[in-house]
């Protein structure tokens, strides 16, 4: 991924705004609705894995949501790993992702199956296969392990 051309600038919460923390972006609240500095907070996408990769100039701006105030981050999306069908296990092959259904929710595998960062009917690409399941999927699916990422608009 290329962290310099992928950068996006936004605001997070001054006492966890350290380079390398990782967040999923759950979307605005209520009280963001009035505030004039929100289009800075919501430009990420919702439900969507980030990590901060640079610290700007560290103004502290007042938010109802953060204590301690917000400052101006650098942040990139990370790529979602996730467990695929292995028939469909081509770099570059497009698919919309839907999840499995899947009632065993002890396996050690349900996380990746399940990517919290995805929804039914996204479209994505296969952006590298990572290799083999951790283990023998419990449901008798062949399955790989991949690096996915969202195609915007489509």
């Amino acid at each position: 991924m290329d962290e310099e051309v992928n950068k996006i600038i936004t605001l997070c919460g001054k006492d966890w705004a350290k380079i390398g923390t990782e967040f999923i972006f759950l979307g605005g609240k209520a009280e963001c609705e009035n505030c004039k500095i929100k289009k800075a907070c919501l430009r990420l996408r919702e439900g969507a894995k980030y990590k901060i990769v640079g610290l700007r100039d560290g103004t502290i701006h007042e938010c109802p949501l953060h204590d301690e105030g917000v400052v101006a981050v650098e942040v990139v999306e990370l790529p979602i790993i996730a467990i695929i069908d292995s028939k469909i296990a081509v770099e570059g092959a497009k698919f919309h992702y839907e999840e499995r259904k899947c009632d065993v929710l002890n396996c050690s595998m349900y996380s990746l199956c399940h990517p919290v960062e995805l929804n039914s009917g996204e479209s994505v690409v296969v952006e590298r296969i990572i290799g083999d399941a951790p283990e023998q999927c419990q449901k008798g699916h062949s399955v790989v392990v991949a690096e996915i990422r969202r195609l915007e608009g489509e």
